[in-house]
């Protein structure tokens, strides 16, 4: 009988913390704001992440006093309203919370040192580009990288989206998928494998442009018609 009565005790216990805890999270969103519940920054996210994580405590560990819990979690509430507050009245601040916006492509040029600073790899750019429908670096002429983690991108002029039908342009299949054959002074011998190239032709291939060695390139990539886009490293003077 005992054992039952604690159940119950225990049960409803829950509910009521539960209950109490999701008004005030519910209320605390609301305060908050839209940019906190859309997670614009990482420093957004990690905020959303742990008030929902106290909010859980409160609701099903009956180790953690109720009271405690409700004051941590709308104590954390206020310092992120606060430093919203603060970011929108100081630039230096927002930069520190929220980071700023970096060119990662400028003009069709690949900026390494961007790419170094916000801990990008080829392969990153590539991933983010093939979101947004983009295959080929050689089709972007600004894109720059968010502090949310997306990539805004500027396609060349004449490459906007359009339909083929629109310009009455030939509709041939490509002869392959845009791929990177070059990545930061090496050669990616499992693409050319898969792409059924040699590295006879890259070396033919760069020697055409000017260029006697791999590593003067920092990226290369072959387009849908087989002809290959080369990005040259900076050379430090």
């Amino acid at each position: 009988m005992e054992h039952t009565d604690f159940f119950k005790v225990d049960f409803w216990e829950m509910i009521l913390r539960t209950t109490i805890a999701f008004l005030v999270l519910l209320l605390l969103a609301r305060f908050m704001g839209k940019k906190q519940i859309s997670q614009l920054t990482f420093f957004h996210y990690v905020t959303g992440i742990t008030i929902g994580s106290i909010a859980a405590n409160i609701a099903g560990e009956s180790e953690t006093p109720f009271t405690d819990g409700l004051v941590a979690m709308i104590w954390w509430a206020v310092l992120t309203i606060l430093m919203n507050y603060i970011s929108l009245k100081s630039k230096k601040a927002r930069v520190l919370l929220d980071d700023k916006p970096m060119i990662v492509i400028h003009e069709g040029k690949i900026e390494e040192g961007a790419l170094r600073k916000t801990r990008l790899t080829l392969n990153d750019l590539n991933m983010l580009l093939r979101e947004q429908s983009i295959f080929s670096i050689k089709d972007v002429y600004y894109a720059i990288f968010e502090v949310n983690g997306n990539l805004s991108v500027m396609k060349r002029t004449g490459l906007e989206n359009a339909t083929k039908a629109d310009v009455k342009a030939s509709t041939k299949e490509p002869k392959y998928i845009p791929t990177e054959i070059i990545s930061d002074g090496e050669l990616v011998l499992e693409n050319l494998s898969e792409l059924n190239l040699t590295q006879e032709w890259v070396y033919d291939q760069l020697k055409k442009k000017g260029i006697n060695r791999v590593d003067q390139v920092f990226y290369a990539e072959i387009q849908a018609n087989g002809d290959l886009h080369i990005d040259e490293r900076i050379t430090k003077e």
